[in-house]
């Protein structure tokens, strides 16, 4: 995977970097983790810290373009960013089967 940063901007007020970025790929579509690593691992930052809003995709094409937010501490992140976002970048839970004994 070969990501190239199209802009990057410092927004000080929100203690954060805002990078504009077009992954290519071959294979499956990168997962939001994936992508998130290779970020972080590009621009030195942890990986917990980095929010990926939006990404698109288009058919076809062996490419993503997207947003990534890298906040400058945790807290900032949380005090700033929506829940739902935030919970994206958590790995699946796989559910549990519950056996019911009726017997």
């Amino acid at each position: 995977m070969d990501i190239k940063i199209t802009s990057s901007t410092r927004n000080d007020l929100l203690s954060r970097n805002e990078l504009a970025f077009t992954a290519s790929y071959n294979g499956a579509t990168p997962s939001r983790m994936e992508l998130g690593a290779k970020i972080a691992a590009l621009q030195n930052a942890p990986v917990q810290n980095i929010i990926l809003s939006p990404l698109r995709s288009r058919f076809g094409q062996r490419s993503v373009q997207g947003i990534a937010r890298i906040y400058d501490s945790e807290e900032a992140m949380n005090a700033i960013e929506n829940k739902y976002l935030i919970a994206r970048k958590q790995p699946k839970v796989e559910a549990k089967e519950e056996v019911n004994n009726d017997s």
